[in-house]
């Protein structure tokens, strides 16, 4: 395995700072399991349920190690972020903690309850068009005049560091109930968790698989990891993981996923559906779409599973009301 500063991942010493900085603030997430899913599947299946973190997924955890690093000068000036809504959340959720200002660039096409949560949590939101416009342009446009910092979704150390801790809290908890972990199945759009996540697992258990999960019309990482350079979705890919939806790879992100993931699988909306519902009558948990990519994964058989111990990243919860209520009565 190559080095993992080779590679840009973050070290395990810089994941254990980045545990140590954000925990007066992030909840350390329970690893829950469910006998019938794992009479389902032949395997025993453990669920990171990150919907039950703060701002309702693991990007809370990459936006605190983030903005806990800003000096007081760039306090002042606030930040600007581009997010299709978890990180939105998350950002928003933390400068109002830290007394930031905080300007959100979102997609017109978000969910009503992400782009409310940030606006609510006092952030500015500007709409764009996923199709038309470009959002670091965007970005840069509004930082220019202010000088505030840009903080992107996925491809920056700090938040791969931050999303890190998800991969650090699971072996950790594992090893100390004596439990092997065979594979970790983490969601993936511009790929920070799954990076972050696999920089610590192969860190800490260099023989656990590390594997994305990707809508099937947005899968550019496991099209990427087959070329071996970064592919592009076309503009008119559809899917009811909004989280997801990315045209391309982040560059850091995709330097640490080449060399650390296992693969990457990919699941249909149907699927995802399906998912939706069983984590809601099985585990009692409100999971968003893209949240329940690696459920979905597991549920239609796409690796095998038989006797071996698995750990599903519940990656976010936030969901309009009225498409859960549709997903749950289908």
């Amino acid at each position: 395995m190559p080095q993992f500063k080779e590679i840009g991942a973050p070290s395990l010493d810089d994941i254990r700072a980045a545990a140590q900085r954000i925990a007066p603030h992030a909840i350390v997430t329970p690893l829950l399991e469910s006998a019938s899913i794992n009479a389902l599947t032949g395997a025993r299946v453990l669920f990171k349920a990150e919907v039950l973190q703060k701002a309702g997924s693991f990007k809370f955890r990459g936006a605190c190690n983030r903005l806990l690093q800003l000096n007081e000068e760039q306090r002042k000036a606030g930040v600007v972020a581009f997010s299709s809504g978890n990180h939105a959340l998350a950002i928003s959720t933390v400068a109002r903690q830290l007394g930031i200002a905080a300007t959100i660039i979102m997609p017109q096409d978000a969910p009503r309850t992400k782009i409310d949560g940030a606006r609510n949590n006092g952030a500015t939101v500007r709409l764009y068009d996923r199709k038309t416009d470009d959002r670091e342009a965007i970005g840069r446009e509004i930082a220019g005049p202010t000088g505030a910092v840009i903080v992107p979704p996925y491809d920056d150390l700090f938040i791969m560091t931050g999303q890190a801790t998800v991969g650090l809290e699971i072996i950790d908890a594992a090893q100390a109930a004596g439990i092997h972990v065979d594979a970790v199945l983490a969601a993936c759009s511009g790929g920070g968790l799954v990076a972050g996540v696999a920089s610590a697992v192969r860190a800490l258990s260099p023989s656990t698989a590390v594997y994305a999960v990707e809508p099937i019309a947005f899968n550019e990482l496991q099209r990427s990891l087959a070329s071996g350079q970064p592919e592009k979705n076309p503009p008119e890919a559809q899917s009811i993981c909004d989280a997801l939806q990315v045209a391309t790879p982040g560059k850091l992100t995709f330097a640490v996923n080449r060399e650390l993931l296992a693969g990457s699988l990919t699941v249909t909306d149907d699927e995802v559906r399906h998912a939706m519902r069983v984590a809601f009558s099985q585990l009692k948990l409100v999971v968003e779409p893209g949240g329940a990519v690696g459920l979905a994964a597991v549920l239609a058989n796409k690796l095998d599973l038989q006797g071996k111990t698995i750990v599903v990243m519940l990656s976010g919860g936030n969901v309009d009301a009225d498409l859960y209520a549709a997903t749950l009565q289908a």
